[in-house]
């Protein structure tokens, strides 16, 4: 089926559309257009959402909001959000009724005549996805970029052709329920993580590795050969499989070098690429991210594209972000970090100890692997939201930890860790907010917390 029947077939449909957010308004308006009934679905209610629903139902669109939205819908066709669990039993209990459950990522596979890109993983996704993007631009392709990193495709979907590339980040619960592969599959990385929602790790692990088991043979994996979940993934690669690895050389894929430069090596030939000095983003993490890339990206792209890439990409927002230097005191947003690994990965990229913003939604992940980091590389942690204790216990059980070292603060609110962040700190301090928690205790998503800290620290 092509986007044309596609669209014909949908205008005479009645679909529920579950989720009224970034990912689902384009959607709902663009079917709206095409002359489908839709049911706009959201927990939320009216006052919640605000204009935006007068907007949808003046547009033509019905609502269903509040508790019990999903309860027995009558409808061809439900689009979950991204964020929804696949097994929710209202939507096991559409699905007896023989009501197709599909989601935007789904129906944009199945359609889409371009090359696909996708990348998951538990750390690194949406960095890596974006230099993707950035190589294949340099190189002069015709790029779409969107999935979990907050931009719907499907609506796009007719102005997309078969020369064109698209780069999509996919989340473990998009991948859950998806039966097509991309051409070009990248896994970051795998640990613990959304164990608040998936049922156990085990389920979590399936649902990132199911990017790659819907491949061909002519499709590339790319693995973090350095991760054991990762490189236990290679059994089941069905095309061209490459690894990347900061520890050591591999023979398809791409490698740090003892001396710092990135090497892309086929077939066991090795050659040198940039160094990592070259690369303008912060921190090992983000080496290892242009290393997946540069294996992701081989063949399409050459290598004065991927330097000039290095050369000039500033990083995304929210990723140990430099917001302002305040007094001498400089303040990094690393709102993204709702994991401990991620917090990690911060504290490694710099080299003194600082003053660390922790705390939030809790997503049932132990904070005991952070603890040592946070010991060698944290002089003052501030923590504030449901997760604070947990944190805080975990500091002050490990071996290693001395009376006031680091010293723990503990904040009623987001708003007064920055105060106190600023009333401590002094000439040559960082201030880093790597919450290593979720944001849903206080904000809808680290989009929002980070934005807020952003609008704190200048306010200073």
């Amino acid at each position: 089926m092509d986007c044309k029947q596609f669209f014909e077939q949908i205008g005479k449909k009645k679909i529920a559309m579950c989720g009224i957010g970034v990912s689902n308004t384009p959607l709902i308006e663009k079917f709206l257009e095409m002359g489908a009934r839709v049911v706009a679905c959201d927990r939320r209610t009216r006052e919640q959402i605000g204009a935006l629903a007068d907007s949808l139902e003046q547009q033509g669109a019905e609502l269903r909001l509040g508790p019990g939205y999903l309860d027995n819908l009558e409808v061809d066709m439900i689009f979950r959000t991204p964020g929804m669990q696949f097994d929710l039993p209202e939507l096991k209990k559409a699905r007896a009724n023989g009501i197709a459950v599909t989601s935007e990522m789904e129906v944009f596979f199945d359609l889409c005549p371009a090359t696909i890109f996708a990348v998951t993983g538990s750390d690194g996704k949406t960095t890596t996805t974006t230099l993707i993007a950035e190589m294949l631009k340099a190189e002069g392709k015709n790029v779409f970029i969107g999935g979990n990193i907050g931009t719907p495709l499907l609506p796009e979907i007719e102005n997309i052709t078969k020369d064109d590339f698209v780069v999509v980040e996919l989340s473990s619960f998009q991948l859950i329920s998806m039966r097509k592969g991309p051409d070009v599959a990248v896994v970051t990385n795998v640990a613990p993580n959304h164990l608040d929602v998936h049922k156990d790790m085990d389920e979590y692990v399936g649902a990132k590795k199911n990017i790659l088991l819907h491949q061909n043979a002519f499709s590339r994996s790319v693995l973090n050969r350095d991760n054991e979940i990762t490189k236990g993934f290679s059994d089941d690669v069905r095309g061209q499989k490459m690894y990347f690895s900061m520890k050591s050389p591999v023979k398809n894929g791409a490698w740090l070098g003892e001396d710092g430069y990135l090497n892309l090596s086929y077939r066991g030939i090795s050659v040198p690429l940039l160094h990592r000095d070259d690369i303008a983003i912060l921190g090992d993490h983000n080496v290892e991210n242009y290393l997946a890339a540069i294996s992701a990206v081989w063949g399409y792209v050459g290598a004065d594209s991927i330097v000039r890439v290095a050369n000039e990409f500033k990083g995304v927002e929210h990723r140990i972000e430099f917001v302002r230097e305040v007094e001498g005191v400089k303040y990094y947003n690393d709102s993204i970090a709702s994991s401990p690994t991620r917090t990690i990965a911060c504290l490694k990229v710099f080299k003194q100890k600082i003053i660390l913003l922790a705390g939030g939604y809790d997503k049932h992940i132990p904070f005991e692997p952070m603890v040592p980091y946070v010991i060698d590389k944290v002089k003052t942690l501030i923590l504030n939201g449901p997760t604070a204790d947990k944190i805080e216990a975990a500091v002050k059980a490990d071996p290693g930890y001395k009376d006031g070292a680091p010293q723990i603060i503990r904040v009623n609110n987001f708003k007064e860790a920055v105060m106190v962040a600023h009333e401590l700190g002094e000439a040559g301090d960082i201030v880093a907010l790597s919450p290593a928690c979720a944001s849903f205790d206080a904000y809808p998503n680290f989009v929002a917390r980070g934005r807020h800290f952003k609008e704190l620290v200048n306010e200073l």
